[in-house]
């Protein structure tokens, strides 16, 4: 079985009650993992404390993981070259790199952004 890293969408779409993710995400027989830098994007769009209680509330039970020296090494590596001919954002290029280093399939719906990412796996969990 494959390592499943969740995406920001992934988490919004489960959060906001999406049928599919939910449906999905209630199938998994092993916990996804997420990473941390993810759980702050959720922060960051936090408009209250309690939503930010909502997203920590939503992440306790999963693992969370951080971008190794060697992640951080790829991900600037990436950005580098793809930051101006692709638009790679910089927080993509180290969830990117945080799934390569893993060797994990990124779950997420915003392929543009990723598919320049050399090695990286993606993967479209349910349907919109």
């Amino acid at each position: 079985m494959s390592v499943y890293l969740l995406d920001t969408d992934i988490l919004i779409d489960i959060q906001r009650g999406h049928a599919g993710a939910v449906t999905w995400f209630q199938s998994l027989t092993k916990a996804p993992t997420v990473p941390g830098i993810v759980v702050m994007e959720l922060i960051q769009g936090a408009q209250d404390a309690k939503q930010v209680r909502t997203v920590l509330q939503l992440v306790a039970p999963l693992p969370m993981v951080w971008p190794t020296e060697t992640d951080f090494s790829r991900a600037l590596a990436d950005f580098t070259s793809f930051h101006l001919s692709h638009n790679l954002g910089l927080l993509d290029a180290i969830i990117a790199a945080c799934a390569v280093g893993l060797s994990a399939e990124l779950c997420t719906f915003n392929d543009k952004h990723y598919r320049i990412v050399p090695g990286l796996k993606t993967l479209r969990p349910y349907s919109k």
